[in-house]
Formats: C-alpha cells, structure tokens, sequence
C-alpha cells in the first residue's frame, strides 16, 4: 500500500516508523524539517502535503489540532488538492467531531473516501503499535485502511459514521482527564495526612478502583517523573474540545469542567510540555 503520511510529531513519527516497519511505501511531510531526517533513508520526502498525497492509496494525517488540520488538508498546497480519486484520507489527530465532519464532507467532494480514526494512547503505545483505533466513516473505506490501522494499533474499532471516532476519542480523554486530575487531589491529601506517596500509589493502584491509567498515573506523580508521554497541554486542549461537545448537546459535564480548569492551571504555570502527571504540582510548592 502507498501512504502519505502528515505530521511527525511525537506520535506521528512512530507511526510513521511502525507502518515503515510493516513493509507500508511511505511519503512523508512535516511542517518543519527537523523529524524529517529520520525518514531519509526509508521513505519518499514530499515538500508539501499536496505533493505527499499525489498518488497516495491512504493519506493520513497525525497533527495537534483543527487549525493544524485544515492548514494541511485544504488550500492549494493542501493534501486534498494531491488527493487520488478513491483514495482513503484518514484523519488520525484529536479534533472538534464539526470540524471533521467538515472535513469529511471535503474528502468526498474530492473524490475520496473519509475516515476519522484518532488514536487512543500515547508515545510507548505508538512506539510498541499498540493503540487503539477509533474509526468512524464507511466500512468499505475502513477494510482499504486496515493493514495500515492494524500496523500501528493493537485494536481497530469501526464506533459509526463520520465524525464518530472524534466524538468516542474526546470521551476516552476526557474520562481520562478527570482520573488522573482527580489522582492528583487524592495523592496530594493522603501526603499531607502522613501517607507515604509511593506507598499510595502501590495500594491504589492495585484496587479495582484504579483504571490502568491512573495508577500509572500515581506512580508517576509519586516519583515527581514528568518527562512527556502525553503532555499537559494537549489534555487542556482535549478537555476543552469535549466541553464544546458537551454544550453543542446540552448535556452538563461539570467534572469534565473541572478538570479542565485543573489542567488549564497547569498549562499557565508553565508546564504546558510536561506529562499530564504534572497536575500533580499544582498542590504544592514543587515543581517538576
């Protein structure tokens, strides 16, 4: 199969790497050039998303966010203006479901066939292809995209029509959000009620209570271990994009809400690059 693939970020670029590693041709492109040099001598480098796309079975893109999205997929250098008739276009970063469904309605004026398929996971589950994948779109679309979804994810789940995938994929986060901000709360209390952390964090996170997540999660918070395995700033920005989901259909999410406001805290301390568990540190005078 021949794949484009856009944006080589942290995820990106092992993505990239496992679809290399299962025998995938690739073109690559990226915003700017420096992720670009570990593909030189594996993949075909395109100068712009319009150029990766031409020729492209599958185009994915893996980028931040919905202004990064539509500056790749539309205008004249866009990865729509390259894009084959019949090709796949599967949109694989965490987005707004209006603006992917927006953009699925431009795939298929061009002639493709959509799929929006986030990932759930971070860098170890790209690095070890075991994400999952959440796609909605058509079936037909979705069979011409497996071996490539199945290289990089332990799981494909096909959860609806467009736009499904970013609305299940912004729940998964947001669920997410609240545990582990709720984790910071807890451990913090339980340090200053005399609870060693470490220990804490061993004995909840052996409960039935602790979502795998989250007791890695307090692991973490407990060693003061930081380093970006899913950055701050991208939960703020997830937890974000799922209160406007939640408000578009009059549904409360105060939780959601309140852990936003925790991770939005975080980012405007500083610690925007830091791993989600850097939450943690707004209850003290520590810092990561």
């Amino acid at each position: 199969m021949q794949i484009a693939f856009l944006g080589l970020g942290a995820m990106g670029a092992r993505m990239a790497a496992r679809l290399l590693d299962a025998g995938h041709a690739l073109t690559v492109w990226n915003r700017s050039d420096g992720p670009v040099g570990a593909f030189r001598d594996r993949a075909a480098v395109a100068a712009t998303p319009r150029e990766a796309a031409a020729g492209a079975d599958l185009v994915i893109a893996m980028v931040t966010d919905d202004g990064a999205s539509r500056a790749v997929w539309t205008g004249p250098n866009g990865a729509l203006a390259g894009l084959a008739e019949g090709a796949v276009a599967a949109e694989m970063s965490t987005l707004t479901p209006g603006w992917v469904r927006e953009w699925a309605g431009l795939v298929a004026e061009a002639g493709g066939r959509p799929l929006d398929a986030p990932v759930s996971g971070s860098r170890p589950q790209a690095e070890g292809a075991t994400l999952v994948v959440l796609v909605g779109g058509e079936g037909d679309a979705l069979e011409a995209a497996r071996p490539a979804f199945e290289a990089i994810g332990k799981s494909v789940q096909h959860v609806g029509g467009a736009g499904t995938g970013a609305l299940v994929k912004l729940a998964v986060n947001a669920l997410m959000g609240v545990g582990v901000a709720a984790a910071a709360e807890l451990l913090a209390a339980l340090r200053r009620s005399g609870i060693d952390e470490t220990t804490a964090a061993e004995v909840i996170g052996a409960t039935p209570a602790a979502a795998p997540v989250v007791a890695t999660a307090m692991r973490l918070m407990a060693d003061r271990a930081h380093d970006p395995l899913f950055p701050v700033e991208l939960l703020d920005k997830d937890l974000r994009y799922a209160l406007h989901v939640a408000a578009e259909a009059g549904s409360p999410a105060p939780l959601v809400a309140a852990a936003r406001a925790q991770f939005e805290a975080a980012r405007e301390a500083g610690l925007g690059g830091k791993n989600m568990t850097a939450v943690a540190t707004l209850y003290d005078d520590r810092r990561p």
